[in-house]
């Protein structure tokens, strides 16, 4: 019994074999265009927390104050005659007050709010470029997959990423224990402070902790960042069944590309021997070369070359100008240099007028045109 198998099963990574070969820049373009690079996002969330530590370091003192003041004016705005227990606020006010302290909050925040979406959006640019698209957006039913979803929960990303947040997690706590440890006396006397000496204790800590944190989430980030790019480049790669199909489908397929090459050819010289009768000459290496050359005074200033060929065609050339009366002539050098030097349609180069003159005239003295 003879069994039947398909050798193709035994490759890697499916039909086409394993993928070994990088990414063409075709590949990379599409997986651009569905939103698939190499990005970490670390980067954006590290550059993020360091900038918002930052900007607390020399923005807090003045939220502060500002915050304060904003206080102050709600509670000078409600009526002496308002009390816990009696007393009334009209609606209006109420409504006027919500508005200006809510205004303020956000005049406050602003800052903070801007440094943040400029810090996601230059860490985005630096590392893909500037070329949106609503590609991932758009609703898959591969996404709500079932076992698409159990394959992300169980796989090496996945891996990496639990890897990553228990390491982000153990830094953090380390980074904070090795900080407050110094501070701890400090901070069980903070109600025992005055409210502004208080706050401007707690912020000056809270901003020192986090830069800190920040910093050492960067070098995280960076790992990560290494990583995302490996990995894509990986996911990236392609076999190279695929490499030939993306060939195919980018300038043709070969054995089309070879049949329309040829049909061109046969055109070509279809339309060459229509021209060859009106030859005044055909010059031959003798066997191998055959070119034919027509002057005329009126059309051109300089012989033409209306047909050439080698083997089977100068064969054939040398046919159509004996049934044409056309005279042959035999000179290998100027053969040989006529057939690699100029096209069928072109003028013969001025370095091979001297040549060519004498062939004709010598075709022209045995016709008694001279």
């Amino acid at each position: 019994m003879i069994l039947e198998y398909n050798l193709q099963f035994f490759a890697k990574e499916g039909q086409g074999g394993e993928k070994t070969e990088p990414a063409t820049e075709k590949k990379l373009q599409d997986a651009r265009k569905e939103g698939q690079v190499a990005k970490s996002r670390e980067i954006g969330n590290g550059l993020g927390l360091l900038a918002l530590f930052l900007v607390l370091k020399f923005w807090v003192g003045n939220m502060g104050v500002q915050l304060l003041s904003m206080f102050s004016n709600v509670y000078n705005r409600i009526p002496e005659t308002v009390t816990f227990w009696h007393g009334f606020m009209p609606t209006n006010d109420i409504r006027i007050v919500f508005q200006d302290m809510m205004l303020n909050i956000i005049i406050i925040i602003l800052p903070i709010l801007l440094v943040g979406f400029v810090i996601a959006f230059v860490s985005d640019v630096a590392q893909v470029g500037w070329k949106p698209t609503g590609k991932p957006m758009q609703p898959k039913l591969s996404k709500i997959n079932p076992l698409s979803g159990f394959k992300k929960i169980f796989s090496v990303n996945a891996l990496v990423e639990l890897v990553k947040s228990l390491a982000k997690i153990g830094l953090i706590l380390y980074i904070c224990y090795g900080y407050l440890e110094d501070k701890w006396e400090l901070l069980y006397v903070l109600y025992n402070m005055p409210l502004l000496q208080a706050l401007q204790l707690a912020a000056e800590t809270v901003t020192d902790l986090g830069i800190r944190i920040a910093a050492v989430y960067m070098i995280i980030a960076l790992a990560d960042y290494v990583y995302q790019r490996v990995k894509f480049s990986n996911d990236m790669k392609m076999t190279k069944q695929e490499i030939k199909e993306e060939y195919k489908q980018q300038d043709g397929d070969p054995q089309i590309k070879g049949k329309i090459r040829q049909r061109m050819r046969e055109v070509s010289q279809r339309r060459m021997m229509q021209e060859l009768p009106k030859a005044d000459v055909v010059i031959t290496n003798p066997t191998h070369y055959a070119v034919a050359i027509k002057y005329a005074p009126e059309e051109a200033d300089a012989p033409i070359v209306v047909a050439k060929g080698e083997e089977y065609l100068a064969a054939r050339i040398k046919e159509v100008a004996k049934e044409n009366n056309i005279e042959i002539v035999e000179n290998k050098p100027l053969a040989r240099m006529l057939y690699a030097n100029v096209d069928v349609g072109q003028a013969v180069p001025p370095e091979l007028y001297q040549a060519v003159a004498e062939v004709l005239a010598f075709v022209y003295h045995l016709q008694g045109k001279i």
